[in-house]
């Protein structure tokens, strides 16, 4: 086993792998499964984000969606999301330790972990993006009121619709991405430093890594949800880019507009990330 000083994620055969594709692919499975079951136990979070992120949307609450559509519809969209999940953090984690490999050798770990996370996160990003704008429609609705199936959704909108908000997700997802996996690394360093047992070490360095990535990056993800409600109702704002988006809400609500929902984004992307890491890590004991 190859020590490395580029963060937890290297110390893995990175020489001596008898097959290096059926590893690669390995890590896809392993990203895939952590990114549905992680988003899946944190569903109705991310649903209550965006509606709080989407205000405008005044009958698109929790408390609207248990009374008119029932308790299993917090987690409406998830399927879709579980679709699109799968394939970005499967090529999100795929090629992140695909180069990681490529600069094992370098002696500035927090630079590669933030490089080859970033590079991950817009090669994801760039490959699965209109599931996430599905997604995100089919989550708002209210009683099925425009689409019946991720299907109906595909059908309907143009292929300018389906991209909506693309630039400013791969900025978004690029920098959460590469800041993530580098304070996963850092935090993991430190919490290994206090003795305390591997599997809460795993999940506290997920959490707070998340939470630190999210900071910086949350601005990006609200606009990136409003490009994506583009033409659903008269209500939902149109901006003529992703600057015009940003001065437009700050005109509007200041620049406590660009974090509309960050506190419940807060609560849910502590355990999702930190589910995500864990999975993450198990993932490589089991099938490495």
């Amino acid at each position: 086993m190859i020590q490395t000083k580029a963060g937890c994620f290297d110390a893995k055969r990175i020489d001596t792998t008898p097959n290096k594709t059926t590893t690669f692919f390995k890590n896809m499975l392993i990203g895939g499964l952590a990114g549905i079951i992680s988003r899946t136990a944190t569903s109705p979070l991310e649903l209550y984000k965006i509606q709080l992120q989407n205000k405008y949307l005044k009958e698109s609450t929790i408390s609207n969606v248990v009374k008119k559509e029932g308790i299993r519809h917090l987690w409406k969209g998830n399927s879709t999301n579980c679709i699109r999940v799968f394939p970005q953090f499967a090529i999100n984690y795929g090629v992140y330790t695909k180069c990681k490999q490529q600069f094992y050798y370098l002696p500035d770990g927090k630079l590669v972990n933030f490089v080859c996370g970033g590079f991950a996160g817009l090669t994801s990003t760039a490959m699965v993006y209109p599931l996430e704008t599905v997604r995100t429609r089919l989550a708002l609705q209210m009683n099925k009121s425009h689409y019946t199936t991720p299907l109906d959704v595909f059908k309907k909108l143009n292929l300018f619709e389906l991209y909506g908000g693309l630039s400013v997700s791969l900025v978004g997802f690029t920098t959460f991405s590469a800041f993530n996996f580098m304070f996963y690394n850092v935090y993991s360093d430190y919490f290994n430093s206090l003795d305390l047992n591997s599997s809460v070490s795993k999940l506290l360095s997920g959490g707070f890594s998340g939470i630190t990535a999210l900071s910086i990056t949350y601005p990006t993800d609200l606009l990136r949800r409003r490009f994506q409600m583009s033409g659903f109702s008269e209500n939902i704002p149109k901006y003529n880019g992703m600057i015009d988006g940003f001065n437009t809400i700050i005109k509007t609500d200041g620049i406590p507009g660009l974090y509309r929902g960050i506190g419940v984004a807060y609560i849910r992307i502590f355990p999702c990330l930190a589910l995500q890491f864990w999975c993450l890590e198990k993932g490589k004991d089991l099938l490495l």
